[in-house]
């Protein structure tokens, strides 16, 4: 990292129990795969976020993913307990101190989203990939980009009959319930009261986080917000634009958040 990126650092290292670091999953803490149930942390990532739970006053992984499988790859259930919080489900599903939450709004459309599930795979044409999450499904089209108005027109009427909600990623469509929550209602509680506050994405569902830290900073002029762009051959130049430091991919990520930890830096 430059020395101009260390100095962006300082007020959140400077007091630390006065600061949240917050981070996206996909794409900033695990290489983009084609298929996503094999999505890894970069080998150093697991142990860094305990770390910096262990030091800042909040820290919290904010994902797409079912919180299930981020106690999973993140080894929250085979460790010393940490204060690291969990969101999945951009906001539907929540874990902190050993206890899991599922959004109220959420909990009457499981049958409907096992319901649309089903029916995604008997529909969809090869190359695309229907992933299960519980409380919503994706249909990622990684694999057969030809697809992707085929999966954005049987998401719009399959969800239209279930009452649920579409979403559009990269690459992919998602239906979940319709809940009022996303990255940036859950990164502005996360922030809330915080004297500095980082957060790290690479798409545009992590636009919303960049609006929370705008919003911190507009309700306190001292505190400290720093959006950071996870930089790849397919990240929106939207996010790019708004980042205050780009950092290459989960490499650059993980070296950023190992910089936290290092006060010497």
């Amino acid at each position: 990292m430059r020395a101009a990126d260390h100095a962006l650092l300082a007020p959140l290292r400077a007091a630390p129990r006065d600061a949240a670091v917050v981070t996206d999953f996909d794409g900033t803490l695990s290489p983009i795969v084609d298929d996503p149930a094999r999505a890894l942390p970069l080998p150093g990532v697991v142990d860094t976020l305990h770390a910096l739970a262990a030091r800042y006053g909040r820290v919290a992984v904010v994902s797409g993913r079912p919180v299930r499988y981020l106690r999973h790859r993140l080894e929250v259930d085979h460790r010393p307990p940490t204060p690291l919080f969990l969101s999945g489900l951009y906001g539907i599903e929540s874990f902190e101190h050993g206890v899991e939450h599922v959004h109220p709004i959420a909990l009457p459309f499981r049958d409907a989203v096992d319901d649309v599930a089903a029916r995604a795979e008997a529909a969809a044409p090869t190359g695309v990939g229907v992933e299960r999450k519980g409380f919503s499904v994706t249909l990622h089209v990684r694999t057969g980009p030809e697809h992707l108005e085929w999966a954005r027109e049987w998401s719009r009427t399959a969800a239209g009959a279930a009452g649920l909600a579409v979403h559009h990623g990269r690459m992919s469509v998602e239906l979940r319930p319709p809940v009022d929550v996303d990255k940036g209602s859950v990164v502005g509680d996360l922030v809330a009261g915080t004297r500095a506050a980082c957060f790290l994405g690479d798409d545009l569902g992590d636009l919303p986080a960049f609006d929370a830290l705008d919003r911190l900073v507009l309700a306190d002029a001292d505190a400290h917000a720093l959006r950071i762009a996870v930089r790849s051959d397919e990240a929106p130049p939207e996010l790019l634009e708004r980042a205050d430091l780009l950092v290459d991919g989960p490499a650059g990520s993980l070296e950023l958040l190992r910089a936290l930890l290092d006060e010497r830096s």
